[in-house]
């Protein structure tokens, strides 16, 4: 599937790279919204979760061979095929669990709670990468997940453990988010998602075999559609992250949860309470925070890179 045309060319070119990330972020948050509907609905089909993710997969490699093809094979050049391997295994386990809680959960139940991945990436950062973890962003990520314990709400006598799937999802997630950042080093935004969906297509119809029965005409309809919005998400994804550091887009990202909190309602009749919002506000503040602190980290670390730098003699 080709990239996106991006609207009006020439004067979305002539904006600011932080507003041209901003819109490619808000647009991948309504195409993820719209990609977790069609989940939904697929469920609601009789399709399981691991089906749903091998079709997702599928679907979503189909509609960007044209734009490999157009682009002579351009994405299929890598050198990083055990990177992305991995990064497919990780990226399946996020996705096979996501699309369980999409089916368990209410949607923007199960969007707040997903939004504790930049805290686990957080984790994962100082156990994997031994990155210095300061007392600031510890104290960030323990509030975030008191914002997960406002969601679950345990003081109500009891919890629902599917509460716990989209946050082992995005575990995951933010496993899978390490490798990307290694990838991107070398990768463009499309190589990355080819060889996501290229990796993730085999692997994901072992799991789905076990569980496997043909869709219903109606339902083939949603798998399809799903795919189509996953690959469009996930390259707007990548290119906002390309236009504007982190700090700047994620927020952004956040606009998933009124996104799917309205689809929910319109075709689900979902109307989330206010402790999803209140639990999910605490959460979006806090990986903000995060964001922004290691933002400004790396600024500090490039400044004093270059304080250190000595200018080459001239003759």
């Amino acid at each position: 599937m080709p990239p996106p045309a991006s609207p009006s060319p020439g004067y979305f070119q002539r904006l600011s790279p932080v507003v041209q990330g901003a819109l490619y972020m808000t647009l991948a948050a309504l195409f993820f919204a719209l990609m977790n509907t069609c989940v939904r609905y697929a469920s609601n089909g009789g399709l399981d979760a691991t089906q749903i993710a091998f079709f997702r997969n599928l679907f979503a490699l189909l509609f960007m061979l044209p734009w490999v093809v157009r682009t002579r094979f351009a994405a299929v050049r890598t050198r990083r095929l055990k990177a992305h391997f991995w990064r497919g295994i990780t990226g399946l386990g996020a996705m096979n669990l996501w699309f369980l809680a999409i089916a368990a959960l209410p949607m923007a139940q199960a969007v707040a709670l997903n939004f504790t991945f930049p805290l686990f990436g957080t984790i994962l950062a100082a156990l994997i990468l031994k990155e210095r973890v300061r007392a600031r962003r510890w104290t960030a990520t323990l509030v975030g997940f008191c914002g997960v314990l406002v969601v679950m709400r345990p003081w109500e006598g009891s919890i629902a453990w599917a509460s716990l799937i989209p946050v082992a999802a995005a575990a995951f997630m933010a496993l899978s988010s390490i490798l990307v950042k290694s990838l991107s080093n070398t990768e463009s935004p499309g190589t990355m998602v080819f060889y996501m969906n290229l990796i993730m297509t085999p692997l994901s119809l072992i799991p789905a075999a076990f569980y496997w029965h043909w869709p219903d005409l109606e339902t083939w309809g949603y798998v399809v559609v799903l795919g189509f919005f996953a690959a469009i998400s996930h390259v707007m994804l990548t290119r906002a992250y390309v236009r504007a550091d982190a700090s700047v887009v994620q927020p952004f990202d956040y606009l998933r949860l009124p996104f799917i909190a309205g689809l929910g309602y319109l075709f689900f009749g979902e109307v989330p309470d206010h402790w999803v919002w209140i639990g999910g506000a605490i959460i979006a503040a806090s990986t903000f925070y995060i964001a922004r602190r290691e933002a400004v980290l790396a600024r500090q670390q490039r400044l004093a890179t270059r304080s250190v730098m000595r200018p080459e003699e001239t003759p």
